[in-house]
This record gives C-alpha cells, structure tokens and sequence, in this order.
C-alpha cells in the first residue's frame, strides 16, 4: 500500500491505497488507528480489489484545519474526492469496510449514498447504539465543557472510575480501556478532539435500514466473542426486519477483529 494526500478545503487528508482489482472497496479505520491498520489487505484482495483507506480527522497523517467542523458532507466529499484522485469516477460503486469507530463513519455513507454502495462490511461497529457518556461529551453545551474539564484535570474522574471498578459497576475490559485513554495529557487533548470533531458522525439508523432495503445492499456484521468494548446485542436489533440482507459472524476474538488471523471471514464476507 501507498500514501498519498488530498487536499480538501484547508485541510491535508492523508490515505492509503494499493491493489488492482476492477472493483472498490474503500476502508476506515477504528478509534486511534489509521489508514495502514488496512495494508495487510492489499495481500489477499489486491487482485480482485483497489483498495482505498483513508485517515479520519485528527488520525494518522491527516492533518485537519477546519477545527471541530466534520460532517456527513464532509466524508461523503472525501471519498469521492480520493476515489477521482486515483482515476476512480466519484460517483463509482464500492464496497465499504468499516472498523469500531469507522463503522460510524460507513453507516453515514449507507446514509447519505446508498445508490454507490455495492455491500458493507462492519467490523466490531460504533453507532448502532447510542453510547450515553458520548452524548452527553459531544452533543450538549454543558456536557462537552465538563469533558474538555476533565481531559485538563483528570483526577475527579479518575476517583469515580475506580469506585466504579471497584463496585462492578464497570467491567474489567472497560475500565482498562478508559484508563488507557485519559492516563496521559496528549492522550487525553487528541480523545476530546477526535470525539468533538466526529459529533455529527451520527447514523439515523431508521432511515439506514430503509437504504438497505430500497438499495438491497449485503451489510455483514462481524463481532468478537470476547469484546466487553462493542457488544453484539445492537446488531441484532439492528437487523431485525433487514434479516434478507443482514447477516451476524461471530469470531474468536476481542475488540480488535481487524486482524490478519481473521483474513478468511473478512473476505467471505465481502464475496458472500
């Protein structure tokens, strides 16, 4: 796989691409992860497929300037602006791979082009459900002031984690993550950029499934047994009435099913 940089507005949006395949599938990437979380794909489809992967605000190589401004129109633009970059039409079918935080991203594009989407292929996916705390964080006035409080002055919510640890109100994988996430001072200024910038990243589920249904577009969903991140419990109320179109994999693993070990149901799922 290969760089490569756009520029859009003020902004420098880095990607990822390789392959040589007729068709395309375009790719994006999970919270903290870039664009070469995707590279080991260009072994096993390169021949079949030209793959795109593109870094989201505040990730990897992009360097973002339009500050906490990022919406629906902004990605939907992007990758119709990488895909002309590389000689692809924009209006181009594809198919469309998203992990963990890019699955909220793919479920906008089903949102707002269903028409150019060929399939989706969900990996572990953010946004069927709506998560309270990122709310709360994002979408309130108040509550988006207490969150950049708290990334400056950690140590209240520091106390009220481990109380909660401590009480079973917060599972063991839960409360590592978050730790991990608020345990440094840049850690924590790049999690309140990247949470504010994608606030408008926000699927409407209902009008998603009715895409899925006049586009009849194959949406695959494949979950780790073992995640406590992202449970599989909103993908099947997810795919209650879209059942035609709308199958569950369950794999042998955590949160981080983007890995090369799961090769083989990745791609079933993108031929089947």
């Amino acid at each position: 796989m290969q760089s490569a940089i756009l520029q859009y507005k003020q902004s420098s949006v880095h990607y990822r691409y390789g392959g040589k395949g007729s068709k395309l599938l375009c790719c994006l990437h999970g919270y903290g992860e870039n664009a070469a979380s995707f590279d080991f794909l260009n072994s096993y489809l390169g021949e079949e497929y030209s793959i795109i992967a593109i870094d989201l605000p505040y990730h990897g190589a992009t360097q973002w300037k339009e500050g906490m401004q990022f919406g629906v129109e902004d990605l939907t633009a992007i990758v119709r602006a990488v895909f002309a970059d590389k000689g692809h039409a924009p209006d181009q079918r594809f198919a469309l791979m998203g992990f963990s935080m890019g699955g909220r991203a793919a479920l906008c594009l089903i949102q707002s082009i269903p028409q150019q989407i060929e399939r989706l292929l969900l990996l572990a996916p953010d946004g069927l459900k709506v998560n309270g705390w990122y709310w709360l964080a994002t979408q309130t006035f108040i509550g988006n002031r207490l969150f950049r409080f708290t990334m400056y002055y950690p140590g209240w919510f520091f106390s009220l984690l481990n109380i909660g640890h401590k009480l079973g109100l917060i599972n063991l994988s839960v409360y590592k993550f978050t730790r991990h996430y608020i345990h440094d001072a840049r850690i924590r200024h790049e999690l309140y950029n990247r949470w504010t910038c994608m606030r408008r990243i926000s699927p409407k589920l209902h009008r998603i499934k009715q895409n899925v249904q006049q586009f009849q577009i194959p949406v695959r969903l494949l979950y780790g047994q073992y995640d406590r991140i992202i449970l599989p419990q909103p993908g099947e109320r997810f795919r209650k009435g879209i059942e035609q179109w709308c199958t569950i994999t369950m794999l042998p693993a955590g949160h981080q099913v983007l890995q090369e070990k799961y090769m083989p149901d990745i791609a079933y799922s993108l031929r089947h």
